[in-house]
């Protein structure tokens, strides 16, 4: 039996990049790396789910996914924590803003990424994955990214379609998933589909921060821009901080 699990990897932009200058800031490689590591999850959290999947004969008899922490020693981050997150996107609509009613949610999951952009000085950004039977989802958020800081960089030159949503600027573009493939008692690695993502900035004036929904279907076809909108207008309200009024 083969169980094909695609997970989001670097962000690709449809147009080829331009020749990287030799020399470049430090903060714009640092927001270039926390934006890439938002697209990526470990291989660990794919096994998991992929056993979570097998060992239900039918989700649809099973009850909700509830969402659980990585490593309980993690401090959580501030303001927002990883299991705030995936309590905002765990909700029981999910499904049908997916356009996908019949869906059922197979695995929750949290986790707080950390990372440095200065020696010595470490920062963490919190994010949650839910896997449904036909589309994964994940949610991030980056406490020193613009919404600016990447649809003017010139290190990451990603392609996409600037956006409002909620009255928040926004950017949405194409990754492209991984694809981990279990056959045998052996996993392998290829390409997997395209996920579509969505940045938002936490507040109208685009200066403190971004949230950051990534949608990707199972079967590897191109995802409903119009259903990852619909996620993020009833999703981010409900997460701890959004600005109301």
């Amino acid at each position: 039996m083969t169980n094909d699990i695609d997970v989001p990897r670097s962000a690709e932009p449809t147009e080829p990049a331009g020749t990287a200058e030799p020399a470049k800031s430090a903060k714009g490689m640092s927001e270039g790396a926390q934006v890439v590591s938002a697209l990526i999850v470990v291989a660990c959290l794919a096994v998991g789910f992929w056993v979570i999947a097998k060992n239900q004969p039918d989700p649809k008899d099973s009850p909700p996914a509830s969402c659980s922490r990585s490593d309980d020693d993690v401090p959580l981050s501030k303001p927002v924590s990883g299991v705030q997150l995936c309590e905002a996107l765990n909700r029981p609509d999910l499904p049908t803003l997916l356009g996908t009613p019949d869906d059922r949610a197979l695995g929750a999951y949290s986790h707080e990424a950390t990372s440095s952009d200065k020696l010595d000085v470490m920062s963490t950004d919190p994010e949650a994955t839910v896997q449904l039977e036909g589309y994964s989802l994940k949610l991030t958020e980056a406490e020193d990214i613009s919404v600016a800081d990447i649809t003017d960089s010139e290190f990451l030159s990603v392609s996409g379609e600037r956006k409002t949503v909620l009255g928040h600027s926004a950017f949405l573009y194409s990754g492209r998933t991984l694809g981990f493939v279990f056959k045998d008692g052996k996993s392998s690695t290829g390409p997997g589909g395209i996920s579509r993502n969505l940045l938002v900035a936490k507040d109208p004036e685009d200066g403190g921060g971004t949230y950051e929904i990534s949608i990707w279907r199972q079967d590897d076809l191109r995802p409903d821009d119009a259903a990852l909108l619909r996620v993020a207008e009833q999703v981010l309200p409900t997460v701890p901080g959004w600005p109301t009024g």
